[in-house]
């Protein structure tokens, strides 16, 4: 999935980090089902927490915004973690013991600090592209690894969390957020975006973030 013309081009400014990142051997354990229970519900209690300062950071990205198009779809995306995403969460854990107060008081793991406090810092410091970059590798990244897992899904004990992010309403938001971010792109640095003194900064804060969801997923497998 391309999701876009920026997109891509930020990939590869992101090296290997990124196949650290959508090829992790927690996904290869999603894919296959191989990956031990107990690591993927203590993924899901801090991705819980993690998706709080997420939908945190898409309320920045209204504030920051420039355009009621730009507001609407960050708009949209707050609401769709906080009804859609993050009951998700909620409904697995349930069948496990584990309510929605407990996982709201989960206590955060240094990497799930590291990797939110670096997209909110982001968002502060920067614009609305700053905080796109810092939001993209986990957006975008998850439509990815979905669609490449979807056609097994029904194989794995995993299936509903692959169906979520592989499904056609997930793909759709990524091609919408793809598609933001070369209007962003292009509204405030060009046509010609790698010829801008801000590109290299922008595919820095994209490399970080890649980075830092691979550190995500590797705290998944150390409960």
């Amino acid at each position: 999935m391309a999701y876009g013309q920026t997109f891509p081009r930020w990939r590869v400014a992101a090296g290997d980090h990124w196949a650290s990142y959508t090829e992790h051997a927690f996904v290869a354990g999603l894919g296959d089902g191989t990956l031990p229970r107990a690591a993927f519900l203590h993924y899901l209690a801090q991705d819980y927490v993690f998706l709080t300062h997420f939908s945190r950071a898409w309320a920045l990205a209204v504030t920051k915004a420039d355009s009621l198009s730009e507001m609407r779809l960050a708009g949209g995306i707050l609401h769709a973690l906080i009804t859609e995403e993050m009951p998700l969460h909620v409904r697995t854990c349930a069948g496990h013991g584990i309510d929605e107060a407990a996982l709201f008081a989960t206590e955060e793991r240094v990497e799930n600090l590291a990797y939110t406090r670096f997209v909110l810092e982001a968002g502060h410091a920067g614009d609305f592209l700053d905080l796109m970059a810092a939001l993209a590798p986990c957006v975008l990244g998850y439509g990815e690894i979905g669609a490449r897992l979807m056609p097994k899904a029904g194989q794995t004990p995993y299936r509903e969390w692959i169906e979520a992010y592989g499904g056609a309403g997930y793909q759709g938001v990524c091609v919408s957020v793809g598609a933001l971010i070369d209007e962003a792109v292009e509204s405030r640095i060009g046509a010609a975006p790698e010829t801008s003194p801000r590109w290299a900064s922008l595919c820095r804060t994209f490399r970080t973030a890649t980075r830092l969801e691979a550190g995500f997923w590797d705290m998944g497998l150390t409960p």
